[in-house]
């Protein structure tokens, strides 16, 4: 009879602590003048259907180990997925070998030792859900169902699935800092078709949140992937013009998410951003504002330190339009001879903040004529130029109404010109990714059709 092997134990903050505190001490012995080590362990459950049918079912079970050490401003970085003594110790050593034959780099470095965060905010990110295969699966087809009943249009499926993923993770350096805390995210999703011949149309829906109880109903998720598809049936081509465009959040979210690539400090410090040395300048319209707010309970992007253990802290982004600064590591900012902004590892929580009362429907409304973009292909961004071109689908508005589906155009602009001609940001705010930002109406793009 074949023996199963067992999945090791799921290890406790303070197991991965003192895994941390063996190897920077083994970095110590062995002449490293710094050293920073992070320890995760990672389990999920993925389950997939299609048309009723179980398509795939994973579960995850991770462990991972990272060290980096500094002899003087030499670098070497190992990271080994075993986290046994031997294997620590093991890693050490490839690090520190690596480290005497890497060229000085008098940026390298821990963060200063004055920026380790210190009392650590609970911010309520672990929200483990005790779900089986089998209720996952059960959950994943009433989504699935919930779509393909609501309308004979609906003919078939690329599936429904839910995803459930717990891990934790714990970070700690030579100044003495040592800190960890448990996240946890679920995810349920479903993408449904519609038409036949050449009118074939897809659309999907999801929800996703740190708290599997806030997550939107199964049903409720199949039946609004469902009406969005049964929306775009009967698309048009539409000549090509210069006209207003307005995004939906999920979009608007991409939009944000190039303007914080072109403010990182990597981008500025290797002069490949579009908005180079642009801090205290304009760059959206004047009363436009975005803040950061690393500490909102339950958010996606919510931290109580970055990756170099420097404690987050709520920062105006965006002041009247001006940026303010931006988007810094310790290394980025030693780089540009500024002071690290505490985003190791990125951005937590952008909130961009409405300029208007009302969602989409009242932007729809204020559009009056023109394009209202439900979905974008491709990869057509530069961010070192600004330059904007990707193809597109959604409908089109006039008299403030949606008048009919679109699909096979290509809208293009710059980026510069794009944040700076925002119209309105609507307050129907997308929560659930680290961007937080309504539908936003740009005042106008070239939309290329026929």
């Amino acid at each position: 009879m074949a023996v199963v092997p067992q999945s090791p134990p799921r290890l406790a903050q303070t197991d991965l602590e003192s895994i941390i505190e063996r190897g920077l001490e083994e970095a110590h012995a062995r002449g490293a003048s710094q050293a920073e080590a992070v320890v995760s362990q990672d389990t999920g459950l993925s389950v997939g259907v299609r048309l009723g049918e179980v398509e795939t079912l994973e579960h995850q079970r991770d462990r991972n180990m990272g060290i980096t050490v500094y002899f003087g401003r030499r670098k070497g970085s190992a990271s080994t997925a075993d986290l046994s003594i031997d294997a620590v110790r093991a890693t050490v050593a490839k690090a520190c070998s690596i480290a005497r034959f890497t060229a000085e780099d008098a940026c390298s470095g821990l963060a200063d030792a004055e920026l380790m965060a210190g009392t650590q905010p609970n911010l309520d990110l672990s929200h483990p859900w005790a779900v089986g295969a089998d209720r996952a699966i059960e959950i994943a087809k009433a989504c699935e169902a919930a779509a393909l009943s609501y309308d004979p249009r609906i003919n078939n499926s690329e599936g429904a699935s839910l995803s459930s993923h717990q891990g934790l993770h714990v970070y700690g350096n030579t100044h003495g800092f040592v800190g960890g805390y448990p996240t946890t995210s679920h995810t349920l999703s479903c993408v449904v078709l519609a038409g036949s011949g050449e009118d074939m149309q897809r659309d999907y829906w999801y929800s996703s949140s740190r708290d599997w109880r806030e997550l939107e109903s199964a049903e409720s998720i199949g039946r609004e992937s469902a009406r969005r598809t049964l929306a775009r049936l009967g698309p048009r081509k539409l000549k090509t013009r210069r006209t207003p465009v307005l995004m939906v959040p999920e979009l608007a979210r991409g939009l944000m998410g190039h303007f914080l690539t072109a403010i990182r400090g990597s981008s500025q410090y290797r002069q490949s951003s579009f908005l180079l040395q642009a801090a205290g300048e304009r760059v959206f319209p004047a009363g436009f504002s975005i803040a950061e707010r690393p500490h909102l309970p339950k958010a996606m992007g919510s931290a109580p330190f970055d990756d170099e253990g420097v404690a987050t802290v709520d920062r105006e982004l965006i002041a009247d339009g001006v940026l303010t600064g931006y988007i810094l590591s310790s290394y980025s900012a030693r780089k540009l001879g500024l002071k690290t902004t505490g985003n190791a590892g990125g951005a937590h929580n952008l909130l961009v903040a409405p300029t208007q009362q009302g969602g989409l429907s009242a932007l729809i409304a204020r559009l009056g004529t023109g394009l209202l973009v439900t979905e974008l292909m491709g990869q057509g961004v530069n961010t070192v130029t600004g330059d904007y071109s990707r193809g597109a689908a959604g409908f089109w508005v006039e008299g403030g109404a949606i008048q009919y589906p679109v699909a096979e155009i290509t809208i293009a602009g710059n980026l510069k010109d794009m944040l700076a001609n925002i119209a309105a940001v609507g307050d129907d705010v997308d929560s659930r990714g680290g961007v937080r930002v309504g539908s936003v109406l740009l005042s106008e793009m070239t939309v290329a059709g026929e």
